[in-house]
């Protein structure tokens, strides 16, 4: 793999990673209602689905997930119903202090937003097409596969989690300029973000 290659896919990523979607409506959400501490194993969660997406993309599956219409339909909706069964939680739940929030690092509380990043990024339809059609362009024929998978998959990461944790610590910096008597607004603010997110996913077709 050329380092002209390299850049160019590290460049691609950095646009998709900063283009609003369901892995960004999360990771602001997280990052409004929780903090920014927190709102990075949400983060982490997302690079774990990415980091999932490269490996079945390196055996080969990813294409056979992209070629069932019935799977690819399968996740869509699991994910946008996911998606919005959070947003409508937050905004009918009652109001959490942030500092709260940030106080609560139970393993509990802490898997609970990473899982929230997983299944997001696992049931995007943008990633499945991402990491099984556009991905595999990247990758030099004749060469080391499983090395150049490799190579991708840390520029992704390298790029794309000060892309989400930048819009975490954004958020968390909005959250706190709202006025103490609209200490809600934040998870009503996520929550419609959330709710957002899933309607955008169910509407996304199979391409």
């Amino acid at each position: 793999m050329s380092i002209k290659l390299l850049l160019v896919f590290a460049v691609t990523e950095f646009l998709l990673s900063l283009t609003p979607g369901p892995a960004v409506f999360l990771v602001v959400s997280q990052g409004m209602k929780a903090g920014f501490k927190p709102s990075l194993r949400g983060t982490l969660g997302i690079l774990s689905g990415n980091a999932i997406y490269f490996a079945l993309s390196a055996l080969g599956l990813g294409a056979l997930l992209l070629a069932s219409a019935t799977l690819f339909q399968v996740i869509k909706y699991v994910g946008a119903a996911y998606l919005i069964f959070i947003g409508v939680r937050m905004l009918i739940s009652r109001s959490e202090t942030q500092k709260a929030d940030e106080q609560s690092v139970a393993p509990g509380r802490s898997l609970r937003l990473f899982s929230q990043g997983l299944v997001t990024q696992l049931s995007n339809p943008k990633a499945i097409v991402f990491f099984t059609a556009l991905l595999p362009q990247f990758v030099t024929p004749g060469e080391a596969m499983f090395e150049q998978f490799i190579v991708l998959g840390l520029a992704s990461i390298a790029v794309e989690f000060p892309v989400l944790a930048a819009y975490g610590w954004v958020a968390e910096r909005g959250g706190k300029l709202i006025p103490e008597r609209f200490a809600s607004l934040p998870d009503r603010v996520a929550g419609v973000f959330l709710i957002g997110a899933g309607v955008g996913l169910a509407a996304v077709r199979k391409p």
